[in-house]
């Protein structure tokens, strides 16, 4: 990976963390949903005049209900879920579930689309979600006051996100990946229009307020989705979704220098065994077999590497 890769790699990190931050910061002047459709429409708007750039709008038209579902189950759903979590628990632990989506990713591909499981994997996926565990043992209350709630929304918005992922490899392959960031947000947009409308803020809210939706929605997401594609074309997608594991690092950092949470050892060691499991489940780390001198590491079951 070339240095200019790497940088853009950890700003990608810096900004996807960042959202947790501006939730936190305006889901309570907003609400959830209002939060979120401004997210999601000024996204669009940013989006789409590059997909137009690019040639992607006849995408879009073609491949419109693929890309509706996408949008819905990818962005609407989740991205409000988060929103409502970060009501009650903090920027930092929030981005430490959002981090369980590839094992999520994987539980569905295995299920959906019959992806097969290696004992690596399979044990990947029980040490990730043994790192929820941890991570939420005391904190999943559902009694009055308890964050039971948003731990389970979050929960479900990542478990959504690892459903889109499938759905889209299934149904979207080989369309280009701007064009569907782009329609995804404006099929956000319209399925959240009407409950925003609704549930839209009587009070104004404050400047502080509005300019989180402005970098929510410019830099989390629209520039942040550019980043990411541009990513992928340079480094491919594997090394790409490394971002996964910088994440909640930058959640954590902008949570503890811009809102002053405090960040347990608990949160820590979940964090780490979340990660931990998601590099077994996803392949990114891959135990090397040890094999006698001279043999065949085809006949062996390894690969030509030597990983299993």
């Amino acid at each position: 990976m070339k240095p200019r890769d790497a940088v853009e790699l950890l700003v990608l990190a810096a900004l996807w963390g960042g959202s947790f931050l501006f939730m936190r910061i305006a889901a309570p002047s907003f609400g959830p949903v209002p939060l979120i459709e401004l997210r999601v429409g000024i996204a669009a708007l940013a989006l789409l005049p590059v997909a137009a750039l690019r040639g992607g709008l006849g995408a879009i038209r073609r491949h419109a209900a693929a890309i509706a579902v996408v949008g819905t189950i990818n962005s609407a759903l989740p991205f409000s879920l988060l929103a409502f979590s970060t009501l009650s628990v903090t920027a930092g632990f929030a981005s430490v579930l959002n981090a369980t989506a590839p094992l999520f990713g994987a539980v569905v591909a295995f299920v959906w689309l019959r992806d097969r499981l290696s004992a690596v994997r399979v044990a990947g996926l029980a040490v990730g979600f043994g790192g929820v565990v941890v991570l939420v043992w005391g904190h999943a209350s559902f009694k009055p006051g308890g964050s039971g709630m948003a731990v389970a929304a979050a929960l479900v918005a990542t478990l959504l996100h690892g459903i889109a992922a499938n759905y889209a490899k299934k149904r979207l392959t080989a369309v280009d990946p701007l064009a569907i960031a782009a329609g995804s947000q404006v099929a956000a947009a319209l399925v959240l229009a009407p409950v925003a409308a609704w549930e839209w803020p009587r009070a104004n809210p404050p400047a502080g307020a509005w300019l989180a939706v402005v970098a929510l929605a410019l830099g989390c997401t629209a520039a942040a989705y550019i980043l990411y594609f541009r990513l992928i074309a340079h480094v491919g997608p594997a090394r790409a979704i490394a971002v996964t594991f910088l994440i909640p690092v930058f959640g954590i950092v902008w949570g503890v220098v811009f809102l002053g949470e405090a960040v347990t050892s608990q949160t820590l060691a979940g964090c780490a065994v979340i990660l931990g499991g998601t590099a077994l489940a996803t392949g990114i780390v891959r135990p090397r077999v040890r094999r006698a001198p001279g043999a065949d590491p085809v006949a062996a079951g390894a690969g030509p590497d030597g990983a299993s």
